[in-house]
C-alpha cells in the first residue's frame, strides 16, 4: 500500500526503504511533514512488532525475544536517523518545533517498551536460562545489555511508580530538547559590527570573511563578527583590542542566562528530574544510576580519575600561568598584568610564538581543506587499507556536504561517509559524528552497512582563498574521523551493539587516538603542502607543531577537568541537596563545583552550565569525565604504536580487530586488553604532556 501526505501526489519516501544508490536518503524529496508522518507510523509499526513478540505462543528464546526486539523499529529508526541528525546540522524553526512535538511521543514509546511487563517477563526467562544457551560473546553481550537496560530503566517498577516513571521521562525529554534548541537559537542572534580601526591583530582571512559577511547583511564597509566557533576562537586569540576580547568573551559565556532563551530554570529542572528518576529506580543519585553501564561503574571511580589528574597537573598549571603572567607583564612595559579568561588565548598564542616562533596562522596555508581531506582519509588507508571515493550521484542535504563511498582494502563496500565542514545558521556550533543508518546483519543474513556523517564548523573559503585550517582544526577533523571509522569499520550482528554503541567512557578512544598523528612528522609530510606553491610543510614548521604540542597542557587538562567536576556536581545531587536549594543559585553552584581546578576568578554574568549541551541535551550526563578517561586510553594505546612504528600493520590490524570493528560486542575493558595486552595507566599521558613527576 502506498501512503501519501501533503499536497498533490507527494509520496512520503520515509515510509519504505530507499531505492537509491547504496540505499542513501533522498533528502530533496523529504519534507518536514514527512518526518512527522513517518515517525508516527514508525512508532505504530514498532509497537505491533513488539506486540508480536509478546503474543508469540512459543516459549521465549534468545532469537524470538531478544534478537527480535533488537530488530524491531527499523521503520522508526530510518526516520529518526535522518530527522535528529538534520535537526542539528540543517535545522529550521519548523524542525525545532517538530522536535518538541515528537519528544513526548518518543518518550512514551520507549517508556512503554520498558514498562511492558509481558515483554519483560519473556526477557527475564531468557536471562535466567542464559547459562544453558551456549551463546557466543556478542550474543551474550546483547542479552546482558537488554536485561540491564530494562532492569535499570524501571521494568521492575510496580503500580503508580510505573506511571510516574513515564511522566518523568516525558518531562525530561522535552526539557533536554528545549535546552539544545535555546543554545542554537540564541547563538544565532549575536552579531558584532566593527570598523577598520577595530581590527588590529586579526588575521587576514578572518577580516576578509567578516567584510564579506557584513556586505551580505547590508553593512558595506563594516566587518561582521558572530559567535560561531571559528570566529570566536580566532578573535580571542588574535585581537589586540582587550576591550573587544572581553566583550566577545562576555557575550559568549553569558548566553542562555536571561530572556527568551534562558536555560537557567531548564537546567535545574533537568538535574532534579534525573535525580528523581534515579531515586525511583533505587539509586541515591543520577550518577550512581547512570555509571552502572560504563567502564567507571560508579562515581567514586570517576572522582578518583579526576582527582588523580588534578593533583598531577596542578603544579604544572601554576608554572604555566606564572610564565604567561611574566611574559604579559613584559609585553606591557613592565606594568603587572592580571590574566583574565579573555586574555589567556591572546597571550598564550604570543608566548608560544615567542618561545617557538609559532603562530597557528602561519601554518594555515599548509592545511588547505582538500589536501587535509586527503591526509585524514589517507591515514585510514595507511593503517587499515580503507579508501574513499567521492559519489556525486548520492544526494546530500546541503550544498556544502559531500558524499563518499568507503571501501575496504579488498575493494568491498564498507559504507557511506558524509562530510559537512562549514558553519551556517541552521547548524549548531561544535563538531560531531552521527549515523544516518547503523550497521547490522538482518534476518536474511545480509550485512547492512552504515551511513555516517561528520559535521564541523571550519572557516569557509572566500573568493580569494580556499578554506585553510589551523592545526587545532585539523586535530578536530582527525577526532571526528576517528569516530567515523568506529562507525564504518564495525562488523557486528546486532544493531544496538554496532559502531559507536559502546560505553560512553570507551567511545572517545578511537577519536582521540587519531589525534596523536598530528604531531608525527612522518604523517604530516604525507599531505601538508602549501596551497599556492605546493611546497611540503617545512621541517621547521613540523618541529613547531611537535614542540608546541605540550604547550599549555596543564591549562587544557584543568579546563577539561572543570567540565568533568561540574557535570558530576549536577548529577550527584541528593534529595537533601535539592531541599536545601543548592541549585537555586547556579553561579554559586558552578563555582563550588569547580573550585579545586579554578584557573581564573569567576566573572559575573559568565557561566558554563547554561550552554553545556553535552550534559544537558547531548547524552553526556554524568559522562563528561569520559573525555579524560579516553585520553588515558588513547595515550596508552598510541604508546604501543610508538613502540612498534606508527604505521605498523600488525599493530593497526590488532587495533581494528579488537577495537574499531567490535563495537559494543564485548566488555570494553576486555577489548582493550585484547589489543594492548594490559590495563591502561596514566603514565603514557603524563609523558606525552610533559608533566614532571610521572
Amino acid at each position: 500500500m502506498t501512503v501519501s501526505c501533503g499536497k498533490g501526489n507527494h509520496v512520503n519516501p520515509l515510509l519504505k526503504p530507499f531505492d537509491t544508490p547504496c540505499n542513501t536518503a533522498p533528502f530533496s524529496q523529504i519534507t518536514n511533514a514527512d518526518y512527522a508522518e513517518a515517525i508516527d507510523s514508525g512508532i505504530a509499526v514498532a509497537n505491533k512488532e513488539i506486540q508480536a513478540i509478546v503474543d508469540n505462543p512459543e516459549a521465549p528464546t534468545f532469537e524470538n525475544t531478544v534478537v527480535a526486539l533488537d530488530r524491531a523499529g527499523s521503520d522508526l529508526n530510518r526516520a529518526l536517523g535522518l530527522f535528529y541528525n538534520l535537526a542539528e546540522a540543517n535545522s529550521d524553526d519548523e524542525m525545532m518545533q517538530l522536535s518538541l512535538d515528537i519528544s513526548p511521543k518518543l518518550s512514551a514509546y520507549s517508556t512503554g517498551i520498558i514498562l511492558n511487563e509481558p515483554l519483560w517477563n519473556r526477557i527475564k526467562l531468557v536471562w535466567e536460562s542464559r547459562d544453558s544457551l551456549n551463546l557466543d560473546t556478542e550474543s551474550m553481550t546483547l542479552l546482558t545489555k537488554t536485561y540491564d537496560s530494562f532492569a535499570l530503566s524501571g521494568a521492575n517498577l510496580q503500580g503508580d511508580d510505573r506511571q510516574r516513571y513515564s511522566d518523568l521521562n516525558a518531562q525530561l525529554s522535552e526539557l533536554t530538547t528545549r535546552f539544545g534548541q535555546n543554545v542554537l537559537r540564541e547563538l544565532n542572534t549575536y552579531e558584532l559590527y566593527l570598523s577598520a580601526d577595530d581590527l588590529s591583530g586579526l588575521p587576514e582571512d578572518l577580516v576578509n570573511e567578516a567584510a564579506n559577511d557584513a556586505t551580505s547583511h547590508g553593512h558595506e564597509g563594516e566587518y561582521r563578527f558572530t559567535l560561531a566557533a571559528p570566529t570566536y576562537v580566532s578573535f580571542l586569540k588574535n585581537s589586540d583590542r582587550r576591550d573587544l576580547r572581553e566583550k566577545m568573551y562576555r557575550l559568549y559565556t553569558g548566553r542562555n542566562t536571561k530572556g527568551e532563551f534562558s536555560n537557567l530554570e531548564i537546567m535545574k529542572q533537568i538535574a532534579v528530574l534525573r535525580h528523581d528518576i534515579a531515586n525511583l529506580l533505587g539509586s541515591p543519585t543520577y550518577a550512581d544510576h547512570s555509571l552502572q553501564r560504563t567502564m567507571a561503574h560508579d562515581p567514586a571511580s570517576v572522582y578518583t580519575l579526576l582527582d588523580q589528574l588534578r593533583d598531577a597537573y596542578t603544579p604544572a598549571l601554576k608554572a604555566e600561568m606564572k610564565q604567561l603572567t611574566d611574559f604579559a607583564t613584559e609585553l606591557n612595559g613592565g606594568e603587572p598584568v592580571t590574566i583574565q579568561p579573555w586574555d589567556y588565548s591572546y597571550y598564550a598564542n604570543k608566548l608560544k610564538n615567542h618561545l617557538y616562533n609559532y603562530d597557528e596562522e602561519e601554518l594555515r596555508p599548509y592545511f588547505e581543506l582538500n589536501n587535509t581531506i586527503d591526509g585524514v582519509f589517507g591515514l585510514a588507508t595507511r593503517l587499515y587499507g580503507v579508501t574513499f571515493e567521492k559519489r556525486s550521484d548520492i544526494e546530500v542535504y546541503h550544498p556544502d556536504v559531500t558524499a563518499w563511498e568507503v571501501k575496504d582494502k579488498d575493494g568491498s563496500y564498507l559504507g557511506i561517509l558524509y562530510t559537512d565542514f562549514f558553519p551556517r545558521d541552521s547548524k549548531r556550533p561544535g563538531a560531531w559524528m552521527t549515523n544516518f543508518k547503523d550497521q547490522w546483519v538482518d534476518a536474511e543474513g545480509i550485512d547492512q552497512r552504515p551511513h555516517v556523517s561528520i559535521v564541523m564548523n571550519f572557516t569557509k573559503p572566500t573568493a580569494d582563498k580556499p578554506s585553510l585550517l589551523t592545526p587545532y582544526e585539523v586535530e578536530t577533523f582527525l577526532h571526528e574521523f576517528g569516530h567515523s571509522l568506529h562507525g564504518l569499520l564495525t562488523r557486528c550482528h546486532y544493531q544496538s551493539l554496532s559502531g559507536t554503541s559502546v560505553y560512553r567512557d570507551f567511545v572517545e578512544l578511537p577519536s582521540q587516538f587519531n589525534e596523536n598523528y598530528l604531531t608525527e612528522r612522518e604523517y604530516l609530510d604525507s599531505f601538508a603542502r602549501h596551497y599556492q606553491t605546493g611546497e611540503a610543510i617545512p621541517a621547521e614548521l613540523v618541529d613547531k607543531i611537535v614542540k608546541t604540542a605540550q604547550f599549555g597542557a596543564a591549562y587544557q587538562c584543568l579546563r577539561q577537568l572543570s567540565f568533568g567536576y561540574l557535570d558530576m556536581a549536577y548529577h550527584t545531587i541528593t534529595s537533601a541537596d535539592i531541599e536545601a536549594g543548592v541549585l537555586d543559585n547556579p553561579a554559586q553552584f558552578e563555582r563550588k563545583a569547580t573550585e579545586s581546578v579554578k584557573i581564573f576568578e569567576p566573572v559575573d554574568g559568565s557561566l558554563t552550565s547554561p550552554q553545556f549541551s553535552h550534559i544537558f541535551s547531548g547524552g553526556y550526563a554524568a559522562g563528561y569525565y569520559s573525555y579524560k578517561w579516553a585520553e588515558v586510553l588513547d595515550a596508552d594505546a598510541f604508546a604501543k604504536f610508538k613502540e612498534n612504528g606508527i604505521f605498523n600493520q600488525v599493530t593497526a590490524q590488532s587495533f581494528r580487530d579488537n577495537v574499531l570493528s567490535r563495537g559494543g560486542s564485548d566488555d570494553p575493558a576486555q577489548l582493550y586488553r585484547d589489543f594492548r595486552g594490559q590495563d591502561p595507566t596514566i603514565d603514557a599521558l603524563l609523558e606525552r604532556d610533559g608533566i614532571e613527576g610521572n
